[in-house]
């Protein structure tokens, strides 16, 4: 059967279904790379708006510490019962406090406050520049001479890459007191030898892989939010719809730049 019968018939051409949703992609990526260096030149450069900074740094790390807290010290808490469980079957219960700190630090701390924050903040963002986008008080700002980047995106993307880091030192703390807790008080640890050796085994390095992603994981999720609201149409449907395309755009880039990140930090022995 040719092209131009199944064309009449209505039938889909899966070449030419697959070839669009590609150029679809393609073109999403780059109208996403083109925002991000815009994003990026405005908060790199001045004219700076600290009053807006400091409001965000207020709005997405300081009001996300409940969320980031009690992920923590729960995933901290089910790591050490897990880990106590398999250690078990091999006569290693005593590595759990290694484990620990170490699974907390290189990999859950970093990647499940950014995922709270994917849900929390980088949708709120969406939502709130959708908002901006559809009742045009963006382009009253741009009638106005005032640049929308500088003002509205920069300081988002700039508050998250200060906050994010922030928000992962803490919930390594208290993922690492949350196994704590769990393994003295429910698995007959002794304290202070526990503390001891995870601050034998902890190294700088391990921290420092987790608080880079985190820069990395901030900007993420502020260029999604802002990206997604800054092209939402069609009212309060469109506005829904941004946020869950930035909720859901911002939590798998976060996992895919985890997994390069990793191996990166492998590769490069950090």
């Amino acid at each position: 059967m040719s092209n131009a019968s199944t064309r009449k018939r209505g039938i889909p051409n899966p070449l030419a279904w697959i070839g669009a949703a590609a150029l679809g992609l393609f073109a999403e990526i780059g109208r996403l790379a083109v925002f991000s260096a815009r994003v990026k030149a405005a908060a790199f450069t001045p004219r700076w708006y600290f009053g807006q900074i400091w409001k965000q740094i207020i709005q997405i790390g300081f009001y996300s510490l409940p969320v980031v807290g009690l992920s923590a010290i729960f995933i901290g808490a089910a790591l050490a019962l897990n880990i106590y469980q398999g250690g078990s079957r091999f006569g290693a219960e005593q590595f759990v406090p290694n484990i620990v700190v170490l699974g907390i630090t290189r990999e859950l701390g970093a990647t499940i406050t950014a995922l709270m924050l994917a849900g929390r903040v980088s949708a709120g963002i969406s939502a709130e520049i959708g908002a901006m986008r559809v009742t045009e008080q963006i382009d009253a700002l741009e009638s106005l001479s005032a640049s929308p980047y500088r003002y509205l995106y920069a300081p988002r993307f700039i508050a998250a890459l200060i906050a994010l880091p922030m928000l992962v030192l803490v919930a390594d703390i208290i993922g690492v007191m949350g196994g704590w807790a769990v393994s003295v008080f429910g698995l007959g640890f002794d304290s202070t030898v526990y503390l001891r050796n995870t601050l034998d085994f902890v190294t700088r390095n391990d921290v420092l892989t987790g608080l880079i992603k985190a820069v990395v994981f901030g900007a993420v999720i502020a260029l999604m939010g802002c990206y997604q609201g800054d092209k939402s149409k069609a009212g309060a449907t469109g506005v829904g719809r941004a946020a869950t395309l930035s909720m859901v755009g911002a939590a798998v880039l976060v996992l895919a730049s985890n997994y390069i990140m990793s191996t990166l930090f492998v590769e490069f022995g950090l």
